[in-house]
């Protein structure tokens, strides 16, 4: 402070160049000895003077240094990041976004069992009746000799049955607990908030990536050029990060050479197309036979359940069948789509449209012959529910006539009861998924595994190349994964209503499945033969799952609507429908102008005029965003051509181009080695 503005002004000169000597001592010829000597003298002094000189400067870059470090630590806490990234780099985007994919599904599952497990499981078990007080959570006296064989368990009978698994566990009070908690209301706004959570997120998620392919679009110009000079990373400083940018690169290699292939290819018109239509008319008829297949099979299994000693196939026919065409359609399919020569990118499509409905018509078809079961149901309580009246009547009346002291309560294992279908369907979603979950361990374990350890081991002893001919390994079935997934979450979103802990067996399901399918993949498959960018494949994924959502919403939403609940268990028992619930939770809980607002609301000569005014919006916010990207598709096409200079430049850049890629043949087919092929690469 005692320094004068001029000595000041020389210290800081002096510092400037002992910075710089410091800077390039690198490049001095002296000994080593003399440049650490010297670099400890004057290192301690710089310090001290940058502290002094230059201190709001160095707060400034700590803080973007801190952000960058903090950014960094936000990428690495993301899930499985670098698990995909290793698998991106060596089997293609188009892999990859499978398995984010299926991060983001186990995000949104955990949301949703969260959701239902703090708000309706939770309070039932902490609040309401304990088990064995009553009968909806009793096993009945005739199914307690064998309500723990593992055959009943893992049909999900027994214990399992009345357990919080299901919804005839749950209590018909209208509050529980000193909290005076309305578990009948909260179940009914759970289960419609599922639906709106999911119908949020998804299209939240799919105008994202709409965004993201708006704004980040491919260019089109010299591909194979800046992906020559423009791919790697020089700040990679790990070796095994650097073998996985290596084989991204080659992969990018790989995509954009099958992009320009398809681009040029020729081929006969007429004849694509007849073979086109012939494909399509075989798989009409696989559809159309799986569902016929499944109706039948469901209808036979209602016969087999009123047989008292059905065997293990009786008693699971239905899973067997449906799990079996799930299994050997998809490929059957594909064998079919080799007839139409697609793009690798629009065959996925196909793909994925046609096991779409393969799946949802078997679905629909399971649901159609589910719901003859429940009608069945229906009428049969009508009789139980005289059954028990009249049960109960006799018992009290006895016990008067013998005493005058108040009756023992009656057993409520001894109480007749009722089907109760909600359980009745929620057993038959819980055990489709559980076996659709084995069916897809199996087959990746037998499939994939076993498959690769026998070629592996016994391609030195076999009378032809395993590897290059049958069977070979095996490639990744995206197709196949996706539509498993979009239609085991479909299950989930229907059965959650009848099934509360449905939820917590998908997430412990896409839990394992991440940490299984990403070892099988690097393990036992090998890259497609003709890999393809996903480009806007995600955005296709989410479509198929905004449907599946839609139409697993219809059932639940008919049965809520229409069908009278089971009197003796569930939450909404006692009730002719289980919306009466809201209507009474207003009547009773909200002053008397609320519940003629909602009266007003709820009428029909509103709500359909507010329905044509979304369809309209919908209509007009589409129309605007198709000019959008019209406007930006020719803005972008005139800067590519203003870009483009004539005559020699472009040659040259042509010229580059065609050496380019041919240099890219040679670094993908004539590389032996990975150090080697990485060092010319860069």
């Amino acid at each position: 402070e005692s320094l004068s503005e001029e000595e000041l002004a020389m210290l800081m000169e002096e510092v400037e160049q002992k910075k710089k000597l410091i800077s390039t001592m690198r490049n001095k010829p002296w000994r080593m000895m003399k440049k650490l000597s010297v670099l400890r003298y004057w290192e301690p002094t710089l310090s001290c003077c940058q502290l002094h000189f230059a201190s709001p400067r160095n707060s400034i870059s700590k803080w973007v240094k801190f952000k960058r470090d903090f950014d960094n630590f936000k990428t690495q806490c993301i899930p499985w990041e670098m698990k995909i990234k290793e698998v991106e780099s060596h089997f293609g985007s188009s892999v990859a976004s499978y398995f984010i994919f299926l991060r983001w599904m186990y995000g949104v599952n955990l949301v949703l069992f969260g959701l239902i497990f703090g708000l309706v499981i939770i309070p039932e078990v902490l609040m309401g009746m304990p088990y064995g007080s009553m009968p909806r959570k009793t096993v009945p006296r005739a199914e307690q000799a064998t309500a723990m064989d593992f055959s009943v368990l893992w049909d999900f009978e027994g214990y399992i049955k009345y357990s919080a698994l299901f919804y005839g566990y749950y209590n018909n009070q209208r509050t529980i607990g000193w909290l005076k908690y309305r578990l009948p209301m909260a179940y009914f706004m759970v289960g419609i908030s599922v639906f709106g959570y999911s119908l949020m997120v998804v299209i939240r998620s799919m105008a994202r990536n709409a965004n993201e392919s708006t704004a980040d679009g491919d260019d089109e110009n010299f591909v194979f050029s800046w992906k020559m000079f423009t791919s790697w990373d020089y700040l990679i400083g790990n070796p095994e990060t650097a073998d996985n940018k290596f084989a991204s690169i080659t992969t990018s290699f790989k995509e954009s050479i099958v992009d320009e292939q398809e681009s040029n290819k020729d081929e006969n018109i007429h004849l694509r197309r007849f073979l086109r239509v012939l494909a399509n008319v075989l798989i009409i008829c696989c559809l159309c036979g799986s569902g016929y297949l499944i109706y039948f099979v469901v209808k036979r299994s209602q016969t087999f359940s009123k047989m008292q000693n059905a065997g293990w196939y009786e008693r699971n026919e239905v899973e067997i069948v449906m799990s079996l065409l799930g299994m050997f359609c998809p490929p059957l399919f594909e064998t079919i789509a080799t007839l139409e020569n697609y793009h690798p990118r629009i065959g996925l499509k196909w793909q994925l449209g046609r096991i779409f409905a393969l799946f949802l018509g078997n679905l629909y078809t399971f649901l159609l012959a589910l719901m003859d079961d429940v009608n069945e149901k229906l009428a049969e309580e009508d009789v139980v529910k005289n059954i028990t009246r009249w049960t109960l009547f006799g018992y009290y009346n006895s016990s008067m006539e013998n005493s005058t002291a108040t009756p023992p309560p009656l057993d409520p294992a001894d109480v007749p009861r009722g089907p109760c279908w909600e359980t009745t369907v929620g057993i038959e979603i819980v055990r489709l998924t559980v076996s659709d979950i084995l069916v897809t361990f199996v087959t990746i374990l037998v499939g994939d595994f076993i498959r690769a350890c026998f070629v592996r081991f016994m391609n030195y002893c076999w009378c032809w190349d395993l590897e290059a001919g049958f069977p070979s390994y095996a490639e990744f079935d995206i197709s196949g994964n996706v539509l498993g997934l979009v239609f085991n979450q479909g299950m989930i979103w229907m059965g959650s209503f009848y099934a509360p802990g449905l939820v917590g067996i998908n997430v412990l399901r896409l839990l394992t499945s991440m940490y299984f399918q990403c070892w099988a993949v690097m393990s036992s498959n090998v890259p497609h033969a003709r890999v393809f960018k996903a480009s806007k494949s995600n955005n296709f994924y989410m479509g198929l799952l905004l449907l599946i959502l839609f139409l697993s919403l219809l059932p639940v939403a008919y049965t809520i609507m229409s069908l009278p609940p089971s009197f003796d268990c569930g939450p909404f028992s006692g009730k002719k429908r289980m919306y009466d619930v809201i209507q009474e939770t207003i009547e009773l809980d909200f002053p008397l102008f609320v519940a003629k607002i909602f009266g007003y609301v709820a009428n029909p000569g509103l709500i359909i005029p507010a329905i044509l005014l979304m369809v309209l919006a919908i209509y007009y916010l589409n129309a605007v965003s198709e000019a959008y990207q019209r406007a930006n598709a020719e803005l972008k096409k005139k800067m590519q051509l203003v870009s483009i200079h004539p005559a020699k430049p472009t040659l040259k850049y042509h010229a580059l181009q065609i050496g380019c890629a041919t240099y890219a043949f040679k670094l993908l087919f004539t590389s032996d080695h990975v150090s080697d092929t990485r060092g010319r690469c860069i």
